[in-house]
């Protein structure tokens, strides 16, 4: 592998860092609020609601069962819209965004779940309002595995990040296609899996490292 091709494998992966990384933080921001609403609402929760609970969790599991190449392609309007183009690695951040909010929203509503309701009727008899009981107990209580759970999202956002790059994403998606795919180039593609397999490891280690931290501080 020559210089030329080890400057656009740097430049391709750090173009996945800057999709995986937006993406993540967009999606989290958007989908802690909705696993949160999808959990209260159920019944026998702290604020039950039959409807607003039916509506979301319709919307979030239309989003994730369609696949994401087909939603980067269904949203293409959207995406230009936002951000003005629907190639290259900004544009990638709107699917990829959309993808994971509704994977996380999942995830926090099972983490949440997992706290015994004892603790929650504690709260309550010691008079806390709903939004007490969100940001002091159900989500401290539930940290250390919703971590564990943003991780598994960033996990898979790093593979579509990769697909993404069929479609014109940039990133090291694109540079194995392009070069290794396409020019026949069988270094560059196992090179490019090979660092997106330590990416995968590097991030699992991490979310694993932070998660039992946060768990024995729990405790």
């Amino acid at each position: 592998m020559n210089a030329d091709m080890i400057d656009l494998l740097i430049k391709s992966f750090f173009e996945t860092c800057y999709m995986v990384f937006a993406s993540t933080v967009l999606a989290t921001i958007i989908g802690i609020p909705l696993g949160v609403v999808l959990t209260v609402t159920r019944k026998d929760h702290i604020l039950p609601n039959a409807g607003i609970n039916s509506v979301l969790g319709a919307i979030v599991n239309a989003t994730r069962s369609t696949p994401f190449i087909i939603l980067m392609v269904a949203i293409i309007p959207l995406t230009r819209f936002i951000v003005g183009s629907s190639i290259g690695t900004t544009a990638a951040i709107v699917p990829l965004t959309i993808s994971a909010a509704p994977f996380i929203a999942r995830i926090i509503e099972s983490s949440l779940l997992e706290i015994d309701h004892g603790v929650i009727e504690a709260a309550q008899s010691m008079g806390a309002r709903p939004l007490q009981i969100i940001t002091k107990v159900l989500l401290p209580e539930s940290l250390h595995s919703i971590v564990l759970g943003i991780t598994l999202a960033i996990i898979s956002l790093i593979g579509y990040s990769a697909m993404a790059g069929a479609l014109g994403g940039g990133g090291l998606g694109d540079l194995a296609i392009r070069y290794g795919y396409q020019r026949f180039q069988i270094d560059v593609m196992i090179t490019t899996v090979i660092v997106l397999i330590v990416m995968v490891q590097c991030m699992q280690s991490f979310g694993n490292m932070l998660s039992k931290k946060l768990n024995k501080n729990k405790l």
